[in-house]
């Protein structure tokens, strides 16, 4: 007598460290989180049976998990405790997962009572996969499902080599073939899915490029030559996506938990045989009507109050207006608030050129009394500065890099699309100090700097500049591949957050400054 079975699979991505509703600026609730998700997760558990994982970025990101990072690295990690709670059945290593050191993250995984999965990152030595087994069996329902775990093999690109030393990250697309064809021989499961930390770099309609070709996302290439897959699961660009395509049910279900992936699948069970397996996706979202579960919450209770009294620790006061009004108009003109942050770098590293970005349009700048929130809050994440040596000609390409970052429409300037579409990427526009430069954004791209000086006269472009930027832009992250393979003269292994934090306190009071030494113009 055949039987009809569902189950259901369950999916967070981009976590980010993000547990309580929190986005940590100030104490109001907000629609995100695990302990929201959590409400969710353990009622479709009441409700049948579920498979439950992470498609990776779980443990960093949030000020909670950098207050864990920096300064409680030997006690329990907060958002590993919440996961096993929530009894996940394997997660998936992202490229964040690495920030803050290899130690850190083999910690978080020993912690787990679940799998970590990466098929593509293996020991450089042993050439075996370094997380362990890359794929996990479950068995529910006497349905077997295998479950493969894959990464962005981008990360070298953007990562300090310290944090990943010894390991090799081989190509995402070709080893998720390898090993979906060894899965489909050896262990003749009912459903294969693939959990793969990485997007979409086409149109799932069209079949059009969404991004250059580099080989950070490759979904679209899976969903069209894994074939003899049922289930792609994708994260890392942070959207929210469901559909069938090639056969292939696919899903991405955003980041910080505001939304939860759900698979359904069903067929049918006669005689030990499975058969009509038939999969269809969906977004659980977290709005207001979802409330945290209270247990999750109790959890880290403890922590949470003590990065909360972190934060609110005052640094030191501003005299004058270093807040961010407009995130536009302080992309299209000097900022005192851009302008201090290229200070900082400079006085960290003794360089005279430096640039940094505004990484999101949630920034704010700082208000007259600055704590360790206003800083965590602005500058989001763990990065590092290196100095490197490059040819004048190196920064007008840089300047013309960044320049794209703009277009026209309507007589207007504006956001070019591609820097906020498929994934917002605002942190890659770059703003200068040290030169004086002007963008013309109706000038052809490519021809858009029309003038750069340093210390009062025309730049050189076969002269060698030192130049202080953070560890992701000095690697060429960003398609900033001027900058690759560039002599690294000076090396600062301290978090940025940290090196303004200690630049205020030695001071206590800061001025905010413009000089003006750029601009954007139509």
């Amino acid at each position: 007598m055949p039987n009809d079975f569902t189950i259901r699979l369950l999916v967070t991505s981009d976590i980010h460290g993000y547990i309580y509703p929190t986005t940590y600026r100030d104490h109001t609730e907000t629609n995100f989180g695990l302990a929201k998700a959590a409400t969710i997760i353990k009622e479709k558990r009441r409700q049948e049976k579920i498979l439950l994982l992470d498609n990776g970025d779980l443990i960093q990101g949030s000020p909670l998990t950098y207050y864990h990072a920096k300064y409680k690295p030997n006690s329990e990690n907060p958002i590993i405790k919440v996961a096993n709670s929530l009894q996940y059945d394997l997660a998936v290593c992202g490229n964040h997962e690495f920030n803050y050191g290899l130690d850190y993250l083999t910690d978080a995984i020993q912690q787990s009572t679940f799998p970590w999965l990466s098929a593509n990152i293996i020991n450089s030595s042993t050439k075996e996969p370094a997380f362990g087994t890359p794929y996990t069996i479950k068995i529910i329902d006497e349905v077997k499902i295998a479950i493969l775990g894959i990464t962005t093999h981008f990360i070298p690109n953007w990562e300090e080599k310290k944090n990943i030393e010894g390991l090799q990250f081989n190509d995402a697309l070709l080893t998720a073939k390898w090993w979906v064809s060894h899965i489909r021989q050896k262990e003749k499961p009912d459903v294969i899915i693939v959990s793969y930390h990485g997007g979409f770099e086409r149109d799932l309609q069209t079949g059009e490029q969404t991004e250059r070709l580099t080989g950070e996302n490759q979904a679209y290439a899976m969903c069209q030559e894994l074939g003899d897959i049922d289930i792609l699961i994708t994260g890392h660009q942070h959207r929210t996506l469901t559909g069938t395509t090639n056969g292939i049910t696919f899903l991405q279900p955003g980041h910080y938990g505001r939304y939860i992936g759900e698979v359904c699948i069903k067929g049918t069970k006669q005689e030990g045989s499975i058969s009509s397996i038939k999969c269809s996706a969906n977004l659980i979202e977290i709005d207001e009507s979802i409330k945290a579960d209270q247990e999750t919450l109790s959890f880290i209770d403890d922590f949470q109050k003590e990065t909360q009294k972190w934060l609110d620790q005052s640094i030191g006061t501003v005299i004058g207006d270093m807040t961010i009004k407009d995130v536009l108009h302080a992309r299209l003109q000097d900022n005192p608030y851009i302008e201090f942050i290229n200070k900082v770098q400079m006085n960290a590293s003794g360089a005279a050129i430096s640039n940094t970005a505004l990484f999101t349009n949630e920034s704010l700048g700082f208000q007259t009394n600055i704590t360790m929130r206003d800083i965590v809050s602005n500058y989001i994440y763990p990065n590092t500065l290196r100095v490197i040596r490059i040819s004048g000609k190196d920064i007008k390409e840089a300047l013309e890099q960044t320049a794209q970052y703009f277009t026209i429409e309507n007589g207007n300037i504006t956001v070019n699309p591609a820097f906020s579409y498929p994934k917002p990427q605002h942190y890659n526009y770059d703003m200068w100090e040290g030169i004086e430069y002007e963008l013309k954004i109706s000038n052809p791209i490519g021809q858009r700097v029309t003038h750069l000086n340093y210390q009062g006269a025309p730049l050189q472009l076969n002269q060698q500049y030192d130049v202080v930027m953070n560890s992701y832009r000095a690697s060429g992250g960003g398609n900033f591949n001027m900058f690759k393979g560039k002599p690294v003269i000076k090396d600062i292994p301290i978090d940025m957050s940290e090196l303004i934090a200690d630049y205020i306190r030695e001071r206590k009071i800061i001025k905010a400054t413009c000089n003006n030494n750029w601009k954007v113009v139509l």
